[in-house]
């Protein structure tokens, strides 16, 4: 009998530790630049993304997994008869679960089994832990995946963002709301609701004021939130925002673990620097 797998893609926004120490298998998706497709993390950085970005006044291109990599990660666990759970990026913004499921049907593979996470960044991240530490508990994949699908509708999942340059250069915006958006400081919270991404509040201000008016506007939910674990994720940039929103997670007393991780090539790609936000599940 093969072991249960836990398979995410690189949007999860995990951390190398928490990869390493719970034994995921990371499958990246691609960033496109100048007609050449780069392995998120792997063969491109973030700064490498801004860099091209701003030179070429334009953002990447991103894309599903390939089957190079799913054939390269995923064909030696089915040769062990492993059990595979992949939880992936919301079927709404990338094609990359039903890719993983064509897969398992070239494979003829039945034990695959695909989640759409209906989220992003470290709002996967949160069910792929769950799914992890479920695993090492012993769980079946059948009861896994009924546990991390009954749970999904309690993520919850938003970011600030610094500047509406990348969003208007992706088509997210236009370039006059942009520059006007700029020029006034405004800075929006992207949520996530029901797999998609949307404008849910918007700031005035420098980011700091904004990030404290943000932060207070989480207050309600996260009194409600499950103390065992929160995440702030973000796009590199400041180094000062995750630190202000780490000490206001710290003051709140409700968590048991403060996760800090940065956002991978997708985020940066579509939000640019300095992008930050605060993840957790709700009881």
């Amino acid at each position: 009998m093969g072991k249960v797998r836990i398979v995410a893609d690189s949007t999860c926004d995990l951390s190398k530790e928490q990869i390493e120490k719970h034994g995921i298998t990371i499958l990246p998706l691609c960033i496109v630049m100048d007609g050449k497709s780069y392995y998120d993390w792997e063969e491109v950085t973030p700064q490498e993304i801004y860099k091209w970005a701003d030179e070429h006044k334009t953002t990447p291109k991103t894309a599903a997994v390939t089957f190079e990599i799913l054939e390269n990660r995923l064909s030696p666990m089915m040769e062990a008869g492993d059990d595979i759970i992949f939880i992936g990026i919301s079927e709404d913004m990338s094609t990359t679960c039903n890719v993983v499921r064509m897969f398992a049907e070239e494979k003829e593979y039945d034990r695959l089994f695909v989640i759409n996470s209906m989220n992003l960044s470290s709002g996967i991240g949160l069910q792929v832990l769950k799914a992890a530490e479920l695993a090492e508990d012993g769980a079946t994949a059948e009861e896994i995946v009924e546990a991390v699908e009954s749970a999904r509708g309690r993520v919850r999942a938003s970011f600030i963002v610094d500047t509406l340059t990348y969003l208007a250069r992706g088509g997210r915006c236009s370039s006059v709301a942009a520059f006007v958006g700029n020029a006034l400081k405004i800075h929006p919270m992207i949520a996530v609701k029901d797999g998609k991404m949307g404008v849910a509040r918007k700031y005035r201000g420098n980011m700091y004021s904004s990030l404290e008016h943000y932060m207070n506007d989480l207050r309600e939910e996260l009194a409600t939130a499950e103390t065992k674990r929160v995440f702030v994720t973000y796009s590199i940039g400041d180094p000062e925002l995750p630190v202000r929103a780490k000490k206001f997670l710290e003051k709140l007393g409700t968590f048991d673990e403060i996760c800090e991780t940065h956002a991978g090539g997708v985020i940066s790609s579509h939000c640019g620097p300095s992008t930050i936000g605060i993840l957790f599940y709700v009881k």
